[in-house]
């Protein structure tokens, strides 16, 4: 499900990514696939959006993009996700999510729990995010928060 803000957001990224000539990829756990889906379905995706991996289960975290195992709803399983997909993709640029979707708690964090990682495969930004309400609402939130900050750090590549 595609909304508004979706479509804005992807036609942003599609302009900046495809005018720096920067190439782009996610991983998503929580989300399972809606930030690819998003981005694929925006302007010249073909030129700009290198692929995603969706990392719903660990051993795809851990043997596929290189993530430590251990406990996954961290900043670190994040931030290891973004780097190995941007290895494995070869992207300028990366996102990566997990977190605890709800409706109960998950590795001791509260539903709505977060992580995103994003920015340059070598050293991603993370952020820790907090939404209310039910699993389709935090996961929607949560591709809001992805692509928002692709598309700042995109806008932060062109100064």
């Amino acid at each position: 499900m595609t909304t508004e803000n979706d479509t804005d957001l992807g036609e942003t990224i599609a302009d900046l990514a495809s005018s720096a000539g920067v190439t782009i990829a996610v991983a998503e756990s929580l989300t399972s696939g809606a930030i690819a889906s998003a981005l694929g379905a925006s302007p010249q995706a073909g030129d700009w959006f290198a692929g995603g991996v969706v990392a719903y289960s660990e051993h795809v975290k851990f043997d596929v993009l290189g993530v430590t195992p251990g406990p996954v709803i961290t900043a670190a399983c994040a931030e290891q996700m973004a780097s190995g997909v941007g290895r494995l993709l070869s992207a300028d640029l990366v996102a990566a999510v997990t977190g605890a979707g709800g409706p109960g708690s998950e590795e001791g964090k509260e539903a709505g729990t977060v992580f995103l990682a994003h920015g340059r495969p070598d050293a991603p930004q993370v952020e820790e995010l907090h939404f209310d309400g039910d699993p389709e609402e935090v996961v929607r939130a949560t591709v809001d928060a992805a692509l928002a900050a692709m598309a700042r750090d995109l806008e932060a590549q062109r100064r």
